[in-house]
């Protein structure tokens, strides 16, 4: 099972606190775009090699991700691992560390072989059109990967979507262009603390078809003040006007340390009739649904031999995870301006042996590896194979996780068992977000409960 790159690469995503499914919790517990969060995350002692955590590791099917934590300003949903206004000096030393940490990642890895890769954020285009081209030369002299010969996604903005850096990423083999549009109205932009205009919009999504990149995806969001089925209606069929492969519906989150933070209220119901409403009307107009967040034309897309459940992950960059079948490490996490910019600056001065090592991670266990191809899996539309899953552990999904799958099956939001697996019905992916986070396991959810948001 492979969704798309923005479903298990993506750095942007919200994090969810833990919650069962006790009544009342409520649909929109948190994104899990992958297992565990970053908040579970530990500083490792002693640090491991980087040569140790991926030795005997399968080469032959890797994901590669470049993070890149700049941004022309922040909204007031955003929680990503990001800073606004960073000056030109400041880009190029963030791209002379990020060439030392390529040396140091590529001197650990046997023989790698990538087979998808994406440039994530933050806003990869806020780098110049010669910084863009400095990045996709470093990467691929360094890591050894030919970024035209594989699945490419990058990540940009409406102000940042310019003809020199779109020609840039057209030029070294960009497949994907997703773009945070989050409304095609003004007024609700600015209720989402994203000052844009719709004109603005209009001419990068020109651009970006101009430029003729094989797959554009648009991301919405649901849930702004003063947001109604109309008006939703209106920023879907304007998505829809330019026909693109792809379109992310994203609940809004209101988030700590967010500039919206402050503004929380109760509005669950109004969300998921929003979501159902842009479900339907997406799968009216001709669209399959990948995941809750995912809507993809049919046909489209690019294949990868990438598997989310099994292969491993190389990240680049300060906000960027890696990914083992018994690691997961990245450098610290945080929301909060000041901290951000600490990290980033932190990342900039170090030396190339202080690449060489993991320094904050997550071990995974035999449970919480089962655990992590359950929820990696069922979340996904087209649900967990269970004989690929008997295949990789040598039990049955059932007998590992027969209680929580009962629980789900009881409120109408699980399949029955069929040859082809296990499914979540439409409704239980409508509660995606509540299904998650009730899956982590208990170690995870005690982690994530003491981590303190910074």
């Amino acid at each position: 099972m492979t969704p798309g790159p923005a479903g298990w690469a993506r750095e942007t995503a919200e994090g969810g606190s833990p919650s069962g499914l006790s009544p009342g919790s409520g649909p929109y517990q948190g994104y899990v775009y992958a297992y565990p969060h970053k908040t579970a995350y530990r500083p490792l002692e002693p640090r491991p090699a980087l040569r140790e955590v991926w030795a005997g590791e399968p080469m032959d099917a890797l994901f590669l991700y470049l993070h890149i934590p700049f941004c022309e300003m922040r909204c007031g949903f955003c929680n990503l691992f990001t800073r606004t206004g960073a000056p030109e000096e400041l880009v190029a030393a963030y791209l002379d560390a990020l060439e030392r940490q390529a040396r140091a990642v590529r001197d650990a890895l046997d023989g790698p072989r990538f087979v998808t890769a994406a440039i994530g954020g933050g806003t990869p285009t806020y780098l110049s059109a010669d910084e863009l081209t400095r990045m996709f030369d470093l990467t691929e002299r360094i890591m050894g990967v030919d970024l035209r010969a594989v699945p490419l996604s990058v990540e940009t903005s409406p102000a940042t979507a310019t003809a020199d850096r779109l020609a840039v990423l057209a030029g070294r083999g960009t497949t994907r262009i997703s773009i945070g549009v989050q409304s095609f109205i003004d007024a609700e932009a600015r209720a989402a603390v994203r000052p844009q205009r719709r004109a603005e919009v209009e001419t990068a999504l020109g651009r970006i078809r101009e430029t003729g990149f094989e797959a554009l995806n648009i991301d919405l969001i649901y849930g702004i003040d003063g947001q109604t089925e109309a008006s939703w209606r209106y920023s879907l069929d304007a998505a829809l006007e330019w026909k693109p492969e792809e379109i992310y519906l994203y609940p809004l989150y209101v988030r700590p340390l967010t500039g919206l933070g402050r503004r929380a209220r109760d509005w669950d119901d109004h969300r998921l009739r929003l979501y159902r409403y842009g479900r339907d009307h997406l799968l009216a107009a001709g669209y399959e649904q990948v995941s809750m967040r995912m809507f993809r034309l049919p046909g489209t897309g690019s294949a990868t031999e990438y598997c989310c459940q099994s292969d491993g992950m190389v990240g680049l960059g300060c906000g960027a995870r890696s990914y083992t079948s018994g690691l997961h490490y990245s450098y610290e996490y945080a929301v909060g301006a000041g901290q951000v910019r600490a990290i980033i600056d932190d990342y900039v001065r170090l030396a190339p042996e202080e690449f060489a090592v993991a320094n904050v991670g997550f071990r995974l266990d035999p449970g919480e590896r089962r655990r992590r191809h359950l929820i990696q899996s069922l979340l996904q539309a087209g649900g967990l194979d269970t004989a690929a899953y008997r295949e990789r552990f040598g039990t049955g999904v059932t007998d590992d996780f027969g209680a929580e799958l009962e629980r789900l099956a009881d409120r109408g939001w699980l399949e029955p068992l069929t040859a082809a697996g296990l499914r979540l019905t439409p409704e239980g992916l409508a509660h995606s977000d509540a299904i998650g986070p009730a899956l982590f396991s208990g170690r995870v959810r005690e982690l994530m409960t003491a981590y303190e948001a910074r």
